[in-house]
């Protein structure tokens, strides 16, 4: 099985993975997909709204740093139960109004929300790739 040999909890490149492969292991383990193709965002404000788009957040979501953590954690946690997560942002701007700094603060985010939910023994992995 392809997740197999990704640790349960972690951010990391997409790298050799594919997106179809990577839906489809998390169908076969029965988790969620959480998917955003970010190309034509260029600035933060666009990544987060592409994100709170693709992945279906409330029409409150904050559109911050703070409001995406807490939709990646307490509001799917006090939801029920989870099996689990899959999640891939693919083509993260790479370009001066979304900066070196910009990424690794919204990968930071993510990052927390892997240790949430490993504090909860969910396995929750991100993929990303840039522009």
């Amino acid at each position: 099985m392809l997740l197999q040999t990704v640790r349960p909890n972690i951010v990391q490149a997409i790298r050799a993975f594919r997106v179809e492969d990577l839906q489809l292991a998390a169908q076969d383990l029965g988790q969620h997909f959480l998917y955003a193709n970010l190309g034509a965002a260029q600035s933060k404000q666009e990544v987060l709204e592409g994100i709170a788009e693709a992945f279906l957040f409330p029409a409150h979501f904050g559109k911050n740093l703070d409001a995406l953590y807490d939709c990646m954690t307490d509001l799917v946690n006090k939801s029920g139960s989870q099996p689990g997560f899959v999640v891939v942002l693919e083509q993260l701007p790479d370009n001066a109004r979304f900066d070196r700094e910009a990424r690794e603060q919204l990968l930071d985010v993510f990052r927390d929300a892997a240790d949430f939910w490993a504090e909860r023994k969910i396995p929750f992995r991100c993929f990303y790739s840039f522009q």
